[in-house]
C-alpha cells in the first residue's frame, strides 16, 4: 500500500491524472519521476511535481497548452516544459540523457524512448524511480530498476550506473551527493564519495550560477555540517569555498574544538536555516589564517580577522554569484560579528545607538550569530558572553522606548542644511550631515535649534 500523499496524486480529478489522460489519449506515456516520488514515497512535503514522457517538448506544449493556467518554455532546449497548474508547478520532460563534453558548462541533451533508459542517467537510485500515471489504474505501477526503493529504506545515497559515469554526466551531481545528506540524511555509499573525491576538479566545468543555487539548499538544510564536512573532504570544497578548508588548519585555543573548521561547523548547525546568517556562520572566521599571530608563550590570536573575513566572503560569494544583497549582508555580518566582544565594561548609550546604526535590519541576525559563535567548553565563558549579549539586548530595548533608536537620523535634513548654510550641493553637505548624525549618535536626540547652533560652531571652527 502506498502513502496517502502518493494515493492523492492519483485521484481521478487531481492535476497529475488530468494531465496522464491528455496524454494517454495522444498515445504517449507519462510518469511521475524523479525527487517527486521519493518524497511521496517518504510522505514528505512536495509542491511541485516532475514527469518524464516520450513524447518530445514540441507534442508536450501542443497536449497542455490550452489545458494549462500558464505555460513556460525556458527548458526546452533541454526537453523540458513547464506548466502551472491549480497552483502547481509541473515539469514535463521528455525521456532523455545528457552528458558534459570535457570543458563545456552546458550538458549535451539526447532525447531517449524509454523510462529505464531516461532513470539510468539520473543522479542517484533513490531519485530514479517512477509511478506510471495509466487512466483506469487502482494503483499505479512503480518502476524501479535501479533499486531505489531499497535505498530509500536504507537511507543510502548511491548512483544508478557506476559513480564515475554519473558524475561524468553532470559534475554538479556531487555537490548534490553532499546537499542530499544534509536535506535527507542519507549516508553516502562508499563508490559514490571515493569517485566525488577522485574528480573533483571536475566541477570546475560547472556554472558559478548552478553551484551556488545547490550550495544554498544544502545550506538552509536543518544541520548542514556533515555534509560541509564531506565536501571538505572530498576536495570539492576546493573549487568553490577554499577558504572553508583552510580552517582546518588553524588552531584556536578559545573554542572546544581541534581547529577552526571544526568549531565553524558547528556555528553553522546553530544558526536558524536562512541564507545569509548560514553563509556569514560559515564565513565569519575565513580571516584567521591569514592574521595568525603567536605571542609570547605561543600565545595564537587572531587580531581583526572580522576585517579581513569580511572581505573575503565579500569577494567568494561575488564569484559564486550570489544576489548584491546577500553579499552585502553576509559581510557586514562577519565584518560585526566581533563587535559584541569590545564591549566588556558595559554598553553604554553611545556604544548601543553605533551597534544599532552599524548593524541596521541585520540587528537580529547579528545577535543570534554572536550567541551561535560560543562553543567553548568552558561553561563560565559561555555564560559570560551569553550574559553580555542579554545585557546587549535589554539595553537595545531601553533606548527603543526613550527615542527613535531604529531611525537614527539628525533632525535637520540636507535641504534645511544648504537653505542653513547658504551652499549649493555638494561635498559639504555631506560632511555636515555626517557630523549630525555622529552627534545624534554620541548625544542621543536634539533639536533643530540645537542643530542649526552645531552647524554655526562647525562653520567657524572649519570642520564644514
Amino acid at each position: 500500500m502506498l502513502p496517502d500523499r502518493v494515493q492523492r496524486l492519483f485521484r481521478p480529478d487531481s492535476s497529475a491524472m488530468q494531465l496522464a489522460s491528455l496524454f494517454d489519449g495522444a498515445g504517449h506515456e507519462l510518469y511521475l519521476v524523479g525527487g517527486s516520488v521519493r518524497d511521496a514515497i517518504l510522505d514528505r512535503p512536495h509542491e511541485d511535481y516532475d514527469f518524464a514522457t516520450d513524447a518530445r517538448p514540441e507534442a508536450v506544449k501542443d497536449l497542455v497548452s490550452d489545458w494549462a493556467d500558464n505555460l513556460f518554455t525556458a527548458g526546452e532546449l533541454f526537453g523540458t516544459v513547464s506548466v502551472v497548474k491549480s497552483g502547481h508547478t509541473l515539469e514535463i520532460t521528455t525521456y532523455r540523457s545528457e552528458v558534459y563534453r570535457e570543458e563545456s558548462r552546458r550538458p549535451v541533451v539526447e532525447f531517449s524512448d524509454d523510462i529505464e533508459t531516461d532513470l539510468s542517467r539520473r543522479d542517484f537510485s533513490v531519485n530514479a524511480m517512477a509511478l506510471r500515471l495509466q487512466p483506469g489504474d487502482s494503483e499505479p505501477e512503480l518502476v524501479d530498476p535501479w533499486g531505489g526503493l531499497t535505498d530509500l529504506g536504507n537511507m543510502l545515497l548511491r548512483t544508478p550506473l557506476s559513480p564515475e559515469v554519473s558524475f561524468g554526466d553532470d559534475p554538479l551531481r556531487m555537490l548534490r551527493l553532499y546537499r542530499f545528506v544534509a536535506t535527507l540524511g542519507f549516508a553516502v555509499d562508499p563508490a559514490a564519495s571515493t569517485a566525488a573525491a577522485g574528480m573533483a576538479e571536475r566541477l570546475e566545468i560547472i556554472s558559478s550560477e548552478r553551484i551556488r543555487d545547490e550550495f544554498t539548499k544544502l545550506m538552509v538544510a536543518p544541520a548542514p555540517s556533515e555534509a560541509l564536512h564531506g565536501l571538505v573532504e572530498s576536495g570539492l570544497a576546493d573549487h568553490f569555498i577554499p577558504e572553508v578548508p583552510a580552517l582546518a588548519l588553524e588552531q584556536d585555543p578559545h573554542h572546544r574544538h581541534k581547529d577552526v573548521l571544526a568549531h565553524t561547523l558547528a556555528v553553522v548547525d546553530k544558526t536558524p536555516a536562512r541564507p545569509a546568517i548560514r553563509l556569514a556562520a560559515l564565513f565569519h572566521d575565513v580571516g584567521k589564517p591569514e592574521t595568525r599571530e603567536f605571542g609570547p608563550g605561543g600565545v595564537v590570536s587572531f587580531h581583526h580577522h572580522e576585517v579581513v573575513g569580511a572581505r573575503l566572503a565579500r569577494r567568494r560569494l561575488r564569484k559564486l554569484q550570489y544576489p548584491k544583497q546577500v553579499v552585502q549582508d553576509v559581510s557586514q555580518l562577519v565584518f560585526l560579528h566581533m563587535r559584541p566582544h569590545t564591549f566588556k565594561d558595559g554598553w553604554t548609550d553611545k556604544a548601543v545607538r553605533r551597534y544599532v546604526r552599524d548593524a541596521g535590519p541585520l540587528l537580529e541576525d547579528l545577535n543570534l550569530l554572536v550567541r551561535s559563535d560560543v562553543t567553548t567548553r568552558n561553561v563560565k565563558l559561555e555564560r559570560t558572553i551569553q550574559h553580555r549579549i542579554d545585557e546587549l539586548e535589554q539595553r537595545i530595548e531601553e533606548l527603543r522606548e526613550q527615542e527613535e533608536l531604529d531611525r537614527l537620523r539628525p533632525p535637520i535634513d540636507g535641504n534645511d542644511v544648504m537653505a542653513h548654510l547658504g551652499i549649493k550641493p555638494g561635498p559639504r553637505v555631506g560632511v555636515a550631515m555626517n557630523l549630525l548624525l555622529e552627534h545624534r549618535i554620541d548625544e542621543g536626540p536634539y533639536t533643530p535649534e540645537e542643530a542649526y547652533e552645531l552647524l554655526d560652531n562647525w562653520v567657524s571652527d572649519g570642520l564644514v
